[in-house]
């Protein structure tokens, strides 16, 4: 799936399909796929996190501070909103 996430509008599309259509953690495996689309290392440097604990905080099963999903978010050029 990563491969097709090219431009930041695809991220965006993408990332608010699975917020519309799934759960938390398919909304952490998504931030997962966006982040290796853009790279993982240049998500990681405007999250100001550690890539390994990028790695950590968006592989399966785990369950990221909420700063750490809005942080995550941001670096893909997306924002959390409540509609």
């Amino acid at each position: 799936m990563a491969e097709h996430l090219n431009t930041p509008d695809d991220i965006r599309i993408f990332l608010q399909e699975v917020a519309d259509t799934g759960d938390e953690s398919d909304f952490i495996h998504a931030l997962n796929i966006a982040a290796r689309a853009m790279g993982m290392t240049e998500v990681a440097k405007k999250a100001g996190v550690t890539r390994a604990s990028l790695y950590k905080s968006l592989a399966d099963g785990a369950n990221p501070k909420f700063t750490t999903i809005s942080k995550v978010t941001k670096a893909l050029g997306c924002k959390l909103a409540v509609a």
